[in-house]
């Protein structure tokens, strides 16, 4: 059971398309004992029938007295506004990065360090749900290959500050904070015994 005493304040979950990933992130809600409210990144399109059966889906497997905020964009504001006492579950990182791609290098980076910072600093319990998009086919467009590389960049930086980093494939859940060793960005792949 994760609560606030024992400091499990940010969790992040990542895995593929499918894979039981917002379940699992739900399931750590419901488990957490607090009040929890319910981040929809996704942006209204109500002419995507498909869109909103997934989103129907979501909406039917929560419980009732959870909360739901719908937060295409303003991520950071939004955890800065939140009591300490609730289990904020943010679902999902890849729709709120589809919603704010066309943000040019340098903003990007703002919007990033920003969210990073109130993730870092945030009194609530936070829950964050994030899609693995680096694991398939290398986009063949040049925003798609944006996409892939934002992801994997804000997927890193936020598994490096999460207390506990849960892999989700094919149904089944991995502490990846318990089973591995943290690969820092800024690693060197030289080997100066071979290199000089």
């Amino acid at each position: 059971m994760m609560t606030k005493d024992n400091k499990q304040r940010l969790i992040l979950v990542t895995g593929p398309a499918r894979s039981g990933k917002s379940e699992w992130a739900e399931r750590l809600a419901t488990q957490s004992t607090l009040q929890v409210i319910y981040v929809a990144t996704a942006a209204d399109c109500p002419e995507d029938n498909e869109w909103q059966a997934r989103i129907q889906a979501h909406q039917q497997r929560r419980p009732l007295e959870w909360q739901t905020l719908h937060v295409p964009m303003d991520l950071a504001g939004t955890i800065q506004a939140q009591p300490e006492a609730v289990c904020l579950l943010l679902d999902s990182l890849g729709t709120w990065l589809a919603n704010v791609l066309e943000q040019d290098t340098a903003m990007w980076a703002d919007t990033l360090q920003q969210l990073l910072t109130t993730l870092a600093q945030a009194e609530c319990q936070i829950i964050v749900v994030g899609e693995e998009a680096g694991w398939g086919v290398v986009p063949a467009y040049p925003l798609g290959r944006v996409f892939r590389d934002r992801m994997g960049e804000l997927l890193r930086q936020i598994g490096a500050i999460a207390d506990q980093v849960y892999l989700v494939s094919a149904g089944y859940a991995v502490n990846l904070k318990a089973l591995g060793t943290y690969v820092p960005p800024s690693i060197s792949l030289k080997h100066p015994e071979r290199d000089g």
